[in-house]
């Protein structure tokens, strides 16, 4: 419903700031102040400092922040990978094979996360594919929970693209594979950053999944902070968040300024 008065306006815009402050700034502030405090006994914490952050990126945090990195990056490139292959094929199927695409690529989000790590716990857990004790059934599990992710961006970019370019492109005499790699991915290059960026940023705070399959040796960040809320050390799961947070956003923030120029282009 539009709202067209000065006055009916301002209460939307209060309403909505209250809202967006309640509902994501208070919680994500409310976690920064905790990463900093020594003691939160009052309504206000106590003994600010950077000691819980120092301690956040020493020792095991620090360990695990860096399984969390590389998890999400190479769990994000291969979905990124498969998923733009299978838009870029279910695009030239037939109609029900593209549904039938659309269907096997979405499952995984339409399941909870812990079915997908135990199915794919019981799956490979077992010759000739034994992953079960290895970093790369974490991998694994990633992987199939972006996949529907990347798909969807590639997908949606595609249903975008102006086909007069491959028409024009097919008519001076260029094949399928140079219409690929010189008109399709080019113009691609802004859905393939985004579809990355998202794939990373879900994985990166993937819990659910992780929590079923992980080992001693291949702890992501999100576990450790969940153990440690665990043992009720909250101050220092705090800390561990708040730097899983910014390495997110400057995760992010570089796939953007790519993503960014890409578009120029």
């Amino acid at each position: 419903m539009l709202v067209w008065t000065p006055r009916g306006k301002l209460l939307v815009l209060t309403t909505f700031g209250l809202v967006v402050t309640v509902v994501f700034v208070a919680p994500i502030a409310t976690v920064v102040l905790a990463a900093l405090a020594g003691s939160w006994t009052g309504p206000l914490p106590a003994d600010l400092g950077f000691a819980n952050l120092g301690s956040a990126v020493r020792g095991e945090q620090a360990a695990s922040l860096s399984v969390s990195l590389q998890t999400a990056l190479i769990s994000g490139a291969v979905a990124l990978a498969v998923g733009s292959w299978a838009a870029l094929a279910a695009r030239e199927a037939p109609t029900w094979l593209r549904r039938l695409t659309d269907a096997v690529f979405h499952l995984p989000v339409a399941v909870p996360s812990v079915a997908i790590g135990l199915g794919v716990l019981i799956a490979f857990n077992e010759r000739p594919l034994l992953l079960g004790g290895t970093r790369w059934i974490v991998i694994l599990a990633h992987t199939v929970l972006v996949f529907a992710y990347a798909f969807s961006a590639i997908s949606a970019a595609l249903d975008r693209l102006d086909p007069a370019y491959r028409q024009a492109a097919e008519s001076l005499g260029a094949g399928p594979l140079r219409v690929l790699t010189q008109i399709t991915l080019p113009l691609l290059l802004p859905a393939l950053g985004a579809a990355a960026g998202l794939s990373i940023a879900l994985s990166m705070g993937e819990l659910g999944a992780t929590i079923m399959v992980y080992p001693a040796t291949w702890k992501t960040l999100p576990v450790s902070i969940f153990a440690q809320t665990d043992r009720g050390e909250v101050f220092d799961a705090a800390a561990a968040t708040t730097i899983l947070v910014t390495v997110t956003l400057v995760v992010l923030v570089v796939l953007g300024r790519l993503r960014g120029r890409a578009a120029l282009r």
